[in-house]
């Protein structure tokens, strides 16, 4: 976890992807930091086997299909494990492809209360149908998202069914889509950077 400043208002959590680690996000969530906010890039801790790197979550099938009961439980000890490693007040979560998966199913969780903002690149939802559910019945916040119409590990079809769940609820979100694959496009950094600032001016400190 690295401070800002010295008059830190908020964390905000980036996680990586599968086979990432914390220092590969770093670089990143620095950029896209709000002004005086705590950075803090957790790390998975299941081993891929082949490629290096972790994971938040393991599965052999097909990765377009639904999860399976081993990959959710691995999911939900992943949330828990994060959840343990975020101080007290306010964050803005998110992180690409599988870490954005696993910050959007944060809303299951009780942490859900101090969330400000989501941040969710090339990534899908793992249970679309219990987001679905939970939406209505939770404070409405903004999202960021972004993806690629040529993502091939998440193709954009499965990103727009999370986007519209969020839109569907009447969620204030940025949509930020691109020509390209399973990447962050550099090219919206700035209106990415600028929503994510935007989430943490909308709190009222005093």
């Amino acid at each position: 976890m690295e401070p800002l400043d010295d008059n830190m208002s908020g964390t905000f959590v980036m996680m990586h992807g599968m086979t990432g680690t914390s220092a590969k996000m770093q670089p990143l969530a620095k950029q896209l930091g709000p002004e005086g906010w705590t950075i803090l890039c957790p790390e998975a801790q299941i081993p891929h086997p082949t490629r290096g790197g972790f994971a938040w979550w393991l599965r052999s099938d097909n990765p377009t299909e639904p999860l399976n009961e081993e990959s959710l439980r691995q999911v939900d000890d992943s949330i828990s494990r994060v959840v343990s490693e975020i101080p007290d007040g306010p964050i803005i979560i998110g992180g690409f492809s599988q870490g954005a998966a696993i910050a959007s199913a944060m809303l299951e969780h009780e942490i859900q209360n101090r969330i400000v903002g989501l941040v969710l690149l090339g990534t899908k939802t793992v249970r679309p149908e219990k987001l679905r559910e939970i939406l209505p019945f939770i404070r409405s916040r903004k999202v960021a998202w972004m993806h690629g119409s040529r993502d091939h590990l998440v193709p954009l079809e499965q990103g727009l069914e999370h986007l519209e769940i969020f839109e569907q609820a009447g969620w204030d979100v940025i949509k930020l889509e691109h020509d390209k694959g399973h990447m962050v496009n550099l090219n919206q950094l700035g209106e990415l950077k600028s929503g994510i600032q935007n989430m943490a001016d909308s709190i009222d400190y005093k």
